[in-house]
């Protein structure tokens, strides 16, 4: 589930800097070009990846995320959540 791929990692970090798409209590939602990514927001990250969160939250910003694969890079703005067919 979890990727420690540099290059993924530098591709969501450039992606981070862009616009979110949108946020929510818990994310700042971005458009990349491997899926939509979940950036999180807080103080402290929960200990296991807040995905059922995530697909919660989505849905308020028009992401239907169920359906899609899932994966968590920790990259240098945090923890992100990363939705992908």
């Amino acid at each position: 589930m979890a990727s420690t791929s540099t290059a993924l990692n530098g591709l969501l970090e450039e992606a981070l800097q862009e616009a979110s798409i949108g946020e929510t209590t818990h994310f700042h939602w971005h458009a990349t070009a491997v899926g939509i990514a979940a950036l999180w927001q807080g103080d402290a990250p929960p200990s296991t990846p807040p995905f059922d969160q995530a697909v919660t939250e989505g849905l308020e910003v028009g992401l239907d995320l169920s359906r899609e694969e899932r994966e968590f890079h920790q990259v240098s703005d945090g923890l992100v959540l990363l939705f992908h067919s």
